[in-house]
């Protein structure tokens, strides 16, 4: 084979490939954009799993901390009356003793 006919065939090889490279371009451009879309609509989802989940927690978060809010006010209710009934006893003792000179 020549050199010339093989110029001739790989130009024939060349047009072949140009015919077809438009289509091939066009089909992949369409599956990358349906790709793109699946991703965006995955995405979507995953955030509105995600969202959701976030807001559970927080309703569980604010929960908790209410039911610790209230233990932390029945131990300082308890605390306070503790010392309530100490300072009732030593203003007792005191009136004893004053009566007691």
């Amino acid at each position: 084979m020549t050199t010339e006919e093989r110029l001739y065939k790989l130009e024939g090889i060349v047009e072949g490939v140009m015919a077809t490279l438009p289509g091939q371009v066009a089909s992949l451009e369409g599956r990358v954009d349906l790709l793109r879309q699946e991703v965006k609509a995955e995405i979507g989802g995953l955030r509105r799993e995600v969202e959701e989940k976030f807001n559970g927690l927080r309703q569980e978060l604010k929960g908790e901390i209410q039911s610790l809010r209230q233990e932390v006010k029945a131990e300082i209710n308890t605390a306070f009356n503790k010392l309530m009934l100490y300072f009732t006893a030593v203003a007792a003792a005191l009136a004893v003793l004053t009566f007691l000179r």
